[in-house]
């Protein structure tokens, strides 16, 4: 055991009266105790250009996050239209069987307003540190999508039984301006191997009150696994409510059930909802943007359908004032060379 998780268990078993008293009486989750390694949270900060850029920050229990670069941009976009959003970062393998780290993200300036771009925008590394192959994938290139006003908020999975990435992201164009979730499959992060597909959309659906055909934007999807049930589970950010709700099927491209579940706990109007797991244990952690507040919102599950939310005492992300972002497990070794780049 190493001197980093023998930490955690400590404080966790020091404070455990504290979070057995709110689980039981104010229906907060309890933490689960991270046993190994660490995590890094990939995030922008606003709607600035300055602000329109890659941050990262790190943490050693899935909770509390301390900045890099004392908050300042890690990646500032040189193609495309020079602004990131939505950040995506998962770890995964190159072409060549080669472990490595992967960035996806909207290529979007805000300044430009909300249905003004047509790309998405990745980055590879092998270090966390050193981040290269820039690359600019215009959805306009496609039969179909010609006229793509939006390309929002793209994230990736990967598909053992294609053996590549399947890309998915909120799509729309000037014809059907009411976006839907479309995924394409990529072995690179550089070049689609197949044109883009519909995944989920709301689009002619009936209002069970007046009988009336409607379409509803879909957007900020978020596919996870569940190993217990089988099933994959997409959340998304459900325009009604604004709150997150989610759908499930058998198979990575559906069909999804189009019977959405409510699953968000907060107040306030959320989206860029992303789940991570708390490693060594079967909870996954589920953050999102608070966007009328400036503040992000956490809760747990351990099935994916139930959530209990966290305390915000528990974690601390705030001050890093984040917007829509993702996390990703990393080593201790990791962990001790983006301090030792960033933090010295």
């Amino acid at each position: 055991m190493t001197f980093m998780a023998l930490k955690r268990i400590i404080m966790a078993v020091i404070m455990i009266p504290y979070f057995l008293f709110n689980y039981a009486f104010n229906d907060y989750a309890y933490p689960a105790v991270s046993t190994s390694g660490a995590y890094v949270f990939c995030y922008f900060v606003g709607n600035e250009v300055d602000e329109q850029t890659i941050h990262l920050a790190v943490s050693t229990d899935g909770y509390n996050f301390e900045s890099l670069n004392n908050n300042e941009p890690i990646i500032r976009q040189t193609k495309g239209t020079g602004c990131v959003r939505d950040p995506y970062i998962l770890k995964g393998v190159d072409e060549n069987g080669k472990d490595c780290y992967f960035i996806v993200a909207t290529d979007m300036n805000a300044l430009d307003g909300w249905t003004s771009n047509h790309s998405l925008i990745t980055w590879r590394s092998y270090d966390l540190i050193n981040w290269t192959d820039e690359t600019v994938i215009d959805i306009r290139q496609f039969e179909g999508f010609e006229k793509t006003n939006r390309a929002w908020a793209p994230q990736a999975i990967w598909d053992s039984n294609k053996g590549m990435y399947m890309v998915y992201w909120a799509n729309s164009t000037a014809e059907n301006d009411c976006a839907g979730h479309y995924y394409a499959y990529t072995k690179d992060f550089k070049t689609f191997e197949t044109e883009p597909k519909v995944l989920f959309g709301r689009w002619n659906e009936v209002d069970p009150e007046t009988g009336e055909t409607r379409n509803i934007q879909c957007i900020d999807g978020d596919i996870i696994y569940n190993e217990k049930d089988g099933y994959y589970y997409l959340y998304f950010k459900e325009d009604l409510t604004q709150k997150i709700a989610y759908v499930k099927s058998k198979n990575l491209t559906g069909p999804y059930n189009t019977d959405y579940t409510i699953c968000s706990l907060n107040w306030w109007g959320v989206e860029g909802s992303s789940m991570y797991r708390i490693t060594g244990t079967d909870a996954w952690m589920m953050i999102m943007d608070e966007y009328s507040e400036g503040t992000f919102f956490a809760q747990m599950t351990r099935d994916f359908e139930n959530f209990r939310q966290v305390q915000r005492s528990t974690y601390s992300i705030n001050h890093l004032k984040p917007r829509h972002g993702s996390v990703a497990a990393i080593s201790e070794d990791e962990y001790f060379a983006l301090i030792e780049a960033y933090n010295k």
